[in-house]
């Protein structure tokens, strides 16, 4: 498969000025004013007549012919005139025969034949080259699908496209073609490639202005491409045009170099905004669950501490309830019991000594130390006690009866 890389020809023989696109050479209307915009010019019948005439008269008596002059050179003439009609058609080519200007037939590679001219015609375009259509720029180094290469010279009416969030983006792209219906290619169109790359800027346009202007410059180029491709290839089969689209390659999309420099400004407090909103969602995706488990647990510690306080409440007032009937049933005895089980809540929380006061002539002894003595550390096994108390002298209790003893 040949490319269009705007050099020579695939057969090593130089473009002519001015180009000849797929059809091989300069354009040239065919007899009769057909769409005949490939072909190369055809043969020079009346230089062939002349010549045809020169060599009969070379074997013509010169006293004047006579009617088997004339045949033969009737002959002569209409054997050189069909055999005018044999024609080569390249690998690379397909041959598109016009009957008296109209679309007629197709010839594969190889030697072929078709009626001489005036009759038929023969325009042979380049079928398998792929076309390239460079839209926003002028003068890149041309190449195959999958290469990219640098713009010499931007073409701003064409590169400057309104995003889908109203930014102004610079983009230079390049469509790939190739001829898929030879005839629908030379005879519904005028002008294929004009038609190509108008059609592609409008696609463009009109993808770019659905896009916003940070996916059309990072991670939607790829998506672009294919919109702009399908889009592109539906207006073509619209037209019946004959192309078909292989591929859409852009180049560049930035912003323009007027505004560079406040687009990064802005894409730089852009970037401080996402991770300063990152910083805050981590933050409170990590105080607002703990501030949960918190008020959660403050909860349940209320709801237990309810519980507790409505039960002893209950427990309490039962408790009431039951002593009020034993009291009802025999107060003495329920006054007595209740006036002990008092007596021994008060002295279990208190240090209390009790000295019976009917004690004669004994010396009470007061473990005092007891009561305090804390454990002192162990030393060889046993641990350190502290020593006994002293004795303390009897205390002087009240009698019922009189004074003091």
């Amino acid at each position: 498969m040949s490319w269009n890389n705007g050099g020579n020809s695939p057969w090593g023989n130089p473009r002519p000025p001015g180009g000849g696109g797929p059809w091989g050479g300069p354009p040239s209307g065919p007899p009769g004013g057909g769409n005949n915009r490939g072909s190369g010019p055809g043969p020079d019948v009346e230089e062939m007549i002349r010549n045809a005439q020169a060599a009969v008269r070379r074997f013509l008596p010169r006293g004047g012919g006579g009617g088997k002059g004339l045949a033969l050179a009737a002959v002569l003439l209409a054997g050189i005139w069909g055999a005018s009609g044999f024609y080569r058609v390249q690998p690379d080519e397909l041959g598109v025969v016009m009957r008296f200007g109209a679309f007629d037939r197709t010839a594969p590679p190889g030697l072929n034949y078709r009626i001489p001219w005036p009759v038929e015609s023969v325009t042979t375009p380049r079928v398998t080259r792929i076309n390239r259509v460079d839209v926003g720029f002028r003068g890149g180094a041309e190449a195959a699908p999958g290469a990219r290469v640098i713009a010499s010279r931007d073409v701003l009416p064409e590169s400057l496209m309104l995003t889908g969030d109203e930014n102004i983006i610079d983009v230079d792209f390049a469509i790939f073609w190739r001829i898929r219906d030879a005839s629908d290619f030379l005879f519904n169109t005028r002008n294929p490639e004009d038609t190509v790359k108008s059609a592609a800027e409008s696609v463009m346009r009109e993808v770019i202005g659905r896009t916003p202007i940070q996916q059309a410059l990072t991670e939607a180029r790829a998506q672009i491409e294919q919109d702009v491709r399908r889009g592109l290839q539906a207006i073509m089969d619209q037209y019946r045009a004959g192309v078909e689209i292989t591929q859409v390659q852009m180049q560049k999309s930035d912003p323009p170099a007027a505004v560079v420099e406040s687009f990064r400004d802005v894409q730089r407090a852009n970037a401080d905004r996402e991770r300063t909103r990152n910083e805050a969602e981590s933050f409170r995706n990590d105080i607002i669950p703990r501030a949960r488990g918190e008020a959660e647990r403050m909860v349940q510690e209320a709801q237990g501490f309810r519980d507790a306080q409505i039960a002893r409440s209950r427990g309490e007032a039962g408790r009431f309830t039951a002593v009020l009937s034993a009291y009802s049933q025999a107060q003495d005895i329920t006054v007595r019991r209740i006036y002990l089980e008092t007596m021994e809540e008060i002295l279990k929380r208190n240090g209390m000594t009790l000295i019976d006061d009917r004690l004669q002539g004994i010396v009470p002894f007061l473990p005092l130390g007891e009561g305090t003595q804390r454990q002192a550390p162990v030393m060889g096994g046993q641990p350190r006690t502290a020593p006994p108390a002293a004795p303390v002298p009897p205390s002087v209790v009240p009698q019922r009866g009189g004074g003091a003893r």
